[in-house]
């Protein structure tokens, strides 16, 4: 089985999850591809310069003999963890964007398996809610840290000219989201969650 993974000629579209070789959903849709890339293009302007690498859709990360997985989005500082075939080794952080076929896997098994291996910080994008989910990761378990939940400047305004006895007010909007693995990174939802369609 761990052949037939590693010796795809589209191994964009194969994961082997619990050592069940799988077949990716459908390509992503368009706002999955751009909210992905949006992320990665985030943290490859970041770490430019650093000694941690960003690595977009398309990268293998073998954990194990039982799993082989394909992240949105993730990045490496331990540079011995990468090597022609893809990672070997858990990433310091990993995003998964929900698709209608692959979210009981990226909240599931592989969620388990990300926390089990030592990823730090773990991101779960649900481009329906436009929110993300951050886990980081202590003393071997994974624990919700925030949901940050996009809104527009219209909602924003909206929500501020509500009056404060308001039950629909909502008390404080998160416009960025803070990288836990690094010191002041933070980027804007917007930047990630607008894309122009």
């Amino acid at each position: 089985m761990d052949n037939l993974a590693k010796n795809s000629d589209d191994l964009t579209r194969l994961e082997m999850i619990n050592g069940k070789i799988v077949m990716m959903s459908p390509r992503p849709a368009p706002f999955h591809t751009l909210v992905s890339g949006k992320i990665y293009s985030r943290f490859e302007n970041f770490l430019k310069g650093k000694s941690c690498i960003a690595f977009p859709d398309g990268v293998a990360v073998y954990f194990d003999d039982k799993n082989y997985f394909v992240p949105d989005c993730m990045i490496v500082c331990d540079k011995k963890k990468i090597q022609n075939d893809g990672i070997h080794g858990a990433p310091d952080l990993v995003v998964e964007v929900l698709s209608q076929g692959t979210a009981r896997f990226d909240r599931g098994h592989k969620k388990d398996v990300y926390e089990a291996s030592g990823v730090k910080e773990y991101w779960i994008v649900d481009i329906n809610s436009k929110s993300i989910e951050v886990y980081l990761n202590r003393e071997g378990r994974f624990f919700l840290d925030y949901v940050y939940e996009y809104h527009t400047d219209d909602e924003i305004a909206y929500n501020k000219s509500l009056p404060d006895n308001d039950p629909r007010k909502i008390e404080t909007i998160d416009t960025e989201i803070k990288v836990s693995i690094f010191d002041n990174c933070r980027f804007q939802l917007k930047e990630i969650f607008e894309t122009g369609i």
